[in-house]
């Protein structure tokens, strides 16, 4: 049986963790190994400067799991390097109290911890869920339905698995709220690209100063502002994760880790040879 990881950027205690474990445990032998607590929005940061501190637990449905006090990369080379006494095959990342579509994959520990999966060479799937109403915060699990997405992923993982689609990828999955169909659609899509309406906007708690100083005096202690605060948009665009969250569907989104811009090195490489150049 494949040995499958499951984690997350939510904590241990996430309902959304917790509603993967039936699906998966019908494709392989299921390890949880999550954060403590939520570490939202860490995408891969890693703890360089302290020793992680681990402890096992039981799931309320009585699944052994184990838990760590750094981010969702951290709980990934953990069972890599074999605190989990089993290397996995696969890691699931979620599901993810709300969607990260577009550019949210930059941001997110969820997909963080997919894309160390991929380094690893393991089947790497990060999910997520939108909920039902806003905000989507509702960290207890009463405004999400995560049953279609749940089972749509651990179908997808055993087509992995029979190499039935590239193992070189991460597969970011991304449910509506409610599916638009029973079962629900599936559509392979593309990223799309965000709209973050943020602005600078003092804590509502902060006494701001007179003056706009903020280094401050000795003993101030400078100020507080609130930036990531308004619902972000999209641009509307046909095949996009965001176009099938619309219409209802589930979306799957391949990524890679290949950065580099192959097209740009020999007209960078051109440019540079002549830097050097006398003129």
């Amino acid at each position: 049986m494949p040995e499958i990881l499951i984690t997350n950027d939510d904590g241990v205690d996430s309902p959304g963790l917790h509603a993967l474990v039936a699906p998966l445990r019908a494709v392989g032998n299921v390890h949880v190994l999550a954060p403590h607590a939520n570490r939202s929005a860490v995408a891969r940061a890693i703890t360089i400067h302290q020793p992680l501190h681990v402890r096992r637990l039981r799931l309320p449905d009585g699944t052994p799991a184990v838990s760590c006090d750094g981010t969702p990369v951290d709980c990934v080379r953990l069972a890599a390097l074999g605190v989990l006494d089993v290397v996995p095959d696969v890691v699931v990342s979620g599901i993810n109290h709300g969607v990260n579509m577009g550019d949210d994959v930059t941001y997110s520990g969820t997909v963080g911890a997919a894309f160390e999966g991929l380094l690893c060479g393991w089947l790497a799937v990060a999910v997520s869920c939108a909920a039902r109403g806003t905000p989507a915060d509702r960290w207890d699990g009463s405004h999400f339905d995560f049953a279609p997405v749940a089972d749509a992923v651990a179908r997808l993982v055993d087509a992995g698995l029979r190499g039935e689609i590239p193992r070189d990828r991460a597969y970011n999955v991304n449910s509506p709220a409610e599916c638009s169909s029973q079962p629900p659609v599936v559509r392979a899509t593309r990223l799309g690209r965000r709209i973050y309406n943020d602005e600078l906007r003092p804590h509502p708690d902060e006494m701001l100063p007179d003056d706009d100083d903020l280094a401050g005096a000795d003993g101030d202690p400078g100020r507080r502002y609130d930036i990531y605060n308004a619902m972000p948009g999209h641009h509307e665009e046909e095949g996009t994760d965001f176009a099938a969250h619309l219409r209802g569907e589930i979306s799957v989104t391949p990524l890679h880790l290949a950065l580099t811009d192959a097209q740009a090195v020999p007209v960078l490489d051109r440019v540079l040879g002549t830097l050097g150049a006398p003129s």
